[in-house]
């Protein structure tokens, strides 16, 4: 082995450790925008969960998946995992605001 690939490793590991910096950020942004949109539901006495806006999501992000060669299994588990995570908070607020 020749030292170029320790510092290749090295190269491609910090590319990773700002991506994923990156996704932290972006999800954290993502939260606080359906923070509000739980908030809204929760005083206009909307569901918590979205069925059909939640279909429309799964369809528009396994699109996007298979446009940027990622599995559409995966982004669509990914998806799943962020709503339930996102509606579960939204029956919390419900909660508090009732």
């Amino acid at each position: 082995m020749t030292s170029e690939v320790p510092q290749e490793l090295s190269s491609l590991r910090s590319s990773i450790d700002n991506l994923d910096a990156a996704l932290i950020h972006l999800m954290a942004e993502r939260f606080k925008c359906t923070q509000r949109v739980g908030e809204l539901k929760a005083r206009l006495g909307l569901p918590p969960a979205d069925p059909g806006r939640e279909t429309q999501q799964i369809r528009r992000l396994r699109g996007l998946a298979e446009e940027a060669q990622l599995d559409p299994e995966f982004a669509e588990d990914l998806l799943a995992f962020i709503v339930g995570r996102v509606v579960r908070n939204h029956e919390a607020i419900a909660r508090e605001l009732s």
